[in-house]
This record gives structure tokens, sequence and C-alpha cells, in this order.
């Protein structure tokens, strides 16, 4: 059974790896849209991410089998993905993948739920079953690259022809029914209001505060990096760029070690700076001599990612009463994969736009300045502000198992 899971995320995530990481090349080198255009484009699933636990909290937990609402997702993904691959407009675009983004985004939370439903351990398996959709991005990731097809539609065609294996594959797994048909569904159920009140701590609203404004800057990464690094003459950006998600399992490998020595306020700290030298590192890097600038800019990815996300998401299941547990860690989500990043994707165009030169050249070195000031400013904020009571205290801090 866990191998048939594994199977599950290595799909699942390589659907996203697949054309997410070169969208933006394919729409500046070859439509050449604008820079808040491809940064709206990259926003839809932020919209996805916001309006997401809607579907999840209605359809399957409610009403269908959670193999067939992700075969049906999948499907409509896929038809979806190859209409916008023959598209060149921006409306007709960003209307097709905004819909597609509607589909896929619920069927990670999808995936997830599927998954530990279906082990014995949650806590102690399912790290070892999620790793694999990391692989799957990497595996993808290494394809587009090596096919050198990252300016073309043809990352969403492969995107869609996965979809449609993802769909297939979710129906020969174990099914898996509402398990709350008889209940009456009430908005509070999909949306995490009840965590609200949390944010009266001043460091769980910090913490909030941080999660979200620190993914503004996340997001020149993830819609503008493939485009930069193409720009400036990198071959096979998108292979690349697959050094950012291997650092990421071996940085969640090291996590308890780290953990151990620097506690959460000084783990969330790291995580924050690692953006801030990332920005530096691509606003002064280049291709030759300078390469292994921007060789580092990718690696950090793992200290990017997993001090602040990974570490962000056991501080809540610590600080959480375990009845609120899920909807903080849903707020968090909302805040950051979804509000976040979606402001984030608004501001990261305006400011590639601002920036932009003639035959759409930028100066990269400006936009990523200005990236790595915003997670900087977002640094020193939370460092002055959050306080971490347990620290504090001098009880000793430790991985929530």
């Amino acid at each position: 059974m866990k191998w048939r899971l594994r199977l599950m995320m290595l799909f699942e995530y390589a659907i996203w790896g697949a054309w997410y990481v070169t969208v933006g090349t394919w729409l500046g080198k070859t439509l050449h849209f604008s820079g808040q255009e491809i940064g709206a484009i990259a926003g839809t699933t932020a919209i996805g991410a916001m309006i997401s636990p809607l579907f999840v909290g209605l359809l399957a937990d409610r009403l269908f089998d959670t193999r067939r609402v992700l075969a049906a997702l999948h499907v409509l993904g896929a038809v979806l993905l190859m209409f916008a691959a023959r598209q060149s407009s921006f409306p007709l675009l960003y209307g097709t993948l905004l819909a597609y983004s509607l589909c896929y985004m619920p069927t990670l939370a999808l995936t997830t739920s599927l998954a530990m439903r279906h082990i014995r351990d949650p806590q102690e398996e399912f790290g070892g079953i999620r790793v694999l959709g990391t692989i799957g991005w990497i595996v993808v990731g290494l394809i587009v690259g090596a096919w050198g097809v990252e300016a073309t539609a043809t990352p969403l065609q492969l995107a869609a022809g996965l979809s449609v294996v993802t769909a297939l594959y979710c129906l020969t797994l174990p099914p898996t029914p509402p398990l709350a048909r008889n209940q009456r569904f009430e908005l509070r159920h999909a949306l995490p209001l009840e965590s609200l009140h949390l944010l009266r701590d001043r460091s769980m609203a910090v913490f909030a505060l941080a999660s979200f404004l620190i993914c503004i800057p996340l997001q020149f990464y993830y819609a503008f990096t493939n485009l930069f690094l193409n720009e400036v003459g990198v071959v096979n950006a998108a292979g690349k760029m697959t050094g950012g998600q291997m650092s990421e399992i071996l940085c969640m490998l090291l996590i308890p070690w780290f953990f151990r020595r620097l506690g959460v306020k000084y783990m969330l700290a790291v995580g924050m700076l690692a953006w801030v030298l990332r920005y530096v590192l691509f606003a002064f890097g280049a291709p030759g001599d300078l390469m292994w600038m921007l060789w580092l800019g990718i690696v950090l990815h793992g200290i990017c990612f997993d001090f602040f996300f990974v570490v962000g998401q056991i501080y809540i299941d610590r600080e959480a009463p375990s009845a609120l547990r899920a909807a903080t860690q849903g707020l968090i989500t909302f805040l950051t994969y979804g509000l976040g990043m979606f402001v984030g994707s608004w501001l990261s165009g305006v400011v590639v736009d601002t920036y932009a030169g003639a035959q759409n050249a930028h100066d990269w070195r400006s936009i990523w300045l200005i990236a790595g000031g915003c997670a900087a400013a977002v640094l020193v904020l939370f460092v002055l502000a959050f306080k971490d009571r347990r620290s504090a205290a001098g009880q000793p801090v430790a991985v929530t198992d």
C-alpha cells in the first residue's frame, strides 16, 4: 500500500512541476507577455489555494469517494491544460489556467487525506510517502530541461498527459468513501475561521503575519527564476532548478539536528535569511565564473522552504490546541500559498515590468535586490517581534513526533 501511495504522490507533484516552473519563460520569451501578465498567471495557483478548502470540505468529505473526485478533477485538468497550450492571448490563457488551478489545487489536499486514510501511523509514515512527490518534481524538471522545451507549450502538454495517467491510477487505489456523508455541511467546516482567536497571542500573530509577508518575495522566485536563468544564458535552466528540490530532501533530514540546536525562532529566522541570501546571489551571479552564485542560490531552496514552512508546521502543531491544529494549519496555508502568493504574484509582475528594457530584456539585479530587500524587512520584523515561549522558559525544544 505504501508504494501505491508513493506512486500517487510522484504523479501528483510531477504534474505541477512539469508546467509551473517554466511557464514564465514560455509567456515571456515566446508570447511576449508583460511581467504583470506573467505574475497574474503564476498567481492562479494562489487563487486555487484560497478556494480549494471549499471543494475539499464539500466534495470529498461529504459527497463522493476521494479517488473518484481526484480522477474527475485530473481529467478535467488535462482538458484545460491542452486548451491552454493552444492559446496566445492573455485573457483566454489566464481564464483557462485559473480554471485549471481551481481543479488542481484541491487535489494536493485530497491526495494527502487519501494517503493518511490508508496508513497506520501518519506521523511516522507520511513523510516517506510525501517525499516521492518531490522526486516526481525533480524527475519531470530534468526531462523538461533535457528536451530544451522551456520556452514552448510542451510542458503544459506533458502535464496534461500526466494528469490523464494520474486520473486512471487514482481509480486503482482502495475505496475512500466520505466520512461525513450524514453530517450537515457548514462554512466553518471548510474555512479555518475557528482558529482566528489564536492570533490574539502575540507570537502566533507575528508568525502568521511573517508567513504571509515572506510569501510575497517568495513569488518572485517561483514566477520568474526560470525566465531569468534563460534570459542570462544559463543552459538547461529547468534541469538546474531541480537542485532546489534535491536540497529540500537533504534539509528535511537535517531538521531534527538543527531543531535541537537552534529552536523554533532561529530556525524560522535562518529560513528567511536564506531568502535574502538567495536573491543577493541571483543579483550578482552570472553564467561563467560567477555561475557558482546562481547554483548556490538555487540549492538554498532546501533551507528557504524547509526551515520556514516545515518548521512552521511543526510550530503550529506544538502551539495550537489539538482540536484546532488542522484548522490552524489551514489558516496558515491560506495566508501563505493563498493570500501571500497572490499578492506576491501581482507585486513581482509590477517590479519586473518596471525594470523591463528593450526587446524584453530586464534589469535582473535591481529586481532581485528589491525581492531580497522585502525578505530582509520581514526577517527584521520577525526577529524583533517573535518570542518562542518554550525557549524563553528554558524548556527543551524538540521536534514533534
